[in-house]
């Protein structure tokens, strides 16, 4: 029995719910893997122009962190959208079909710039890049 004012799901839509959080759990472990990729690629970045200090060897430390945030962005935009169709697909007689995993309908409200300038990852990589910055005019100043 189901209390009043609680929607009534149906198997079907129950297991459509649990697909669209498996994906943004998905998501955000592929999400934290970049992150310590990131992180590991930096501390190398930084160990190698430690023992030859060169500038432009730490430099070459900001293209990963770069890449890595325009990959972290999109991961973060896929979750957004999931999280959409999610909210969506949990409206008992919404508008998303069962087993739907369509996002394209909340694509125009997810957009590029306010997701890479999140601030999850402006704090995360733009730290990072901070540090870079600091560390190629250290060296490159002796």
């Amino acid at each position: 029995m189901t209390e009043p004012g609680h929607p009534q799901f149906t198997a079907e839509q129950v297991k459509h719910l649990e697909f669209i959080q498996a994906v943004v759990t998905r998501l955000g472990n592929g999400s934290f893997l970049i992150k310590g990729w990131t992180l590991t690629l930096v501390a190398a970045f930084l160990g190698v122009s430690l023992s030859s200090p060169k500038w432009r060897v730490t430099a070459v430390a900001l293209v990963p962190v770069l890449g890595f945030w325009l990959v972290d962005a999109y991961f973060l935009r896929q979750e957004r959208l999931f999280r959409k169709l999610y909210d969506q697909a949990r409206i008992p007689g919404g508008p998303v079909e069962v087993f739907s995993m369509n996002t394209a309908p909340y694509a125009g409200e997810v957009k590029w710039p306010q997701v890479v300038g999140s601030t999850t990852l402006r704090g995360f990589y733009g730290t990072l890049v901070l540090i870079i910055v600091a560390v190629v005019v250290a060296v490159a100043l002796g």
